[in-house]
């Protein structure tokens, strides 16, 4: 594919358990492993020279924390915009219409929850079933336009734990 958008897609790292903690789920934040694993797989992505020129996220606590860490820790500190289209439930053509606004965009990240996120690369790639994605977990599809318009490419799909150990 030449001139394409590359799409990475990441699913939020390990954050609290549900429970009385946390009565409104939307407010669970990274536990402190979750951010130190994190912090690895980020430089795992920019030894493989990941570089984003936007980072659509849930407004969801964990999830945003998870684009922050992204953005702080990848080349040119790209701008994090929140995204009702990313929340747990949000349909795919929400976000088809949100992906619209980044036409002009080399490279997109998208930050989410499962099995929604799991649901939106399926989409991307044309397939039936869902990627299952780990916690912390990133895939990246090329596409050869934004808002997609056919099935995408899936270059790679790797775990967190193999991420982390990249230097």
């Amino acid at each position: 594919m030449a001139d394409t958008c590359r799409i990475y897609i990441v699913r939020h790292a390990i954050a609290a358990e549900r429970g009385n903690a946390y009565p409104d789920d939307r407010l669970r934040p990274l536990t402190p492993a979750g951010i130190e694993r994190f912090r690895k797989v980020v430089r795992g992505l920019a030894w493989l020279d990941v570089r984003v020129d936007r980072i659509l996220t849930s407004p969801l606590v964990r999830a945003r924390q998870t684009a922050d860490i992204l953005a702080e820790n990848l080349p040119g500190k790209p701008q994090v915009i929140e995204t009702d289209a990313l929340v747990p439930g949000a349909t795919y053509d929400e976000l088809r219409t949100h992906m619209a606004e980044f036409s002009r965009c080399s490279s997109v990240a998208l930050v989410g929850h499962e099995p929604d996120i799991g649901h939106v690369a399926a989409r991307l790639l044309g397939l039936r079933h869902p990627l299952a994605f780990k916690k912390g977990g990133v895939c990246r599809i090329d596409m050869e336009t934004l808002p997609p318009a056919g099935p995408g490419e899936l270059r790679w799909f790797v775990p967190p734990r193999m991420l982390a150990r990249l230097r």
